[in-house]
């Protein structure tokens, strides 16, 4: 089940927090509670994309995006995400997790968290993230131009466009 309690949380404690600019990363404490253990008494990796979602949305909302999405009536999907697995997450670990923006291209959105303790990456995730309109995907440039940022992208890390590369070879739709 969807963590809607946690979600409202997260929500409530970061309304109050100073905004971000779009690039600037939200920092935001959490724990692998029973229910997001799978068998092997671990955090679920399905259940760890899910848990992503409590660091997303506060940055989304703390940057202005979500104020944003609801004047001009637009939504906000996932497109796309590449993650490792470093290191175990066991019941009632703590742990940080951090997600920003990395910058945009044409279509989408970069948004990278990770999941950090005692100094120590445990998993990552870089998302592609697309705004949606009635019109289907809305260009970042006039999303950003909305949000009254700059819509100039920072230049994209290796990494990131490696990974726009490599997907764009993947056939759509997959084979049998």
């Amino acid at each position: 089940m969807y963590p809607f309690v946690r979600f409202a949380k997260e929500l409530l404690l970061n309304r109050w927090r100073p905004p971000l600019g779009i690039t600037e990363t939200h920092v935001s404490q959490h724990v692998c509670w029973p229910w997001d253990l799978d068998i092997w008494m671990e955090l679920n990796n399905g259940r760890s994309l899910t848990l992503y979602d409590l660091g997303r949305i506060p940055l989304a909302g703390r940057a202005g995006l979500i104020a944003v999405l609801r004047r001009e009536r637009w939504g906000l999907t996932m497109a796309g995400a590449s993650v490792r697995w470093r290191r175990r997450t066991r019941i009632l670990d703590r742990f940080e997790m951090r997600s920003r923006c990395v910058g945009w291209d044409h279509r989408f959105l970069y948004i990278e968290q990770s999941m950090w303790r005692r100094g120590e990456a445990l998993s990552a995730v870089l998302y592609r993230a697309a705004v949606t309109g009635s019109a289907g995907i809305v260009p970042p440039e006039e999303v950003l131009a909305a949000l009254g940022a700059e819509t100039r992208s920072p230049p994209l890390p290796d990494y990131v466009r490696a990974w726009i590369a490599a997907d764009a070879t993947r056939p759509w739709p997959p084979g049998p």
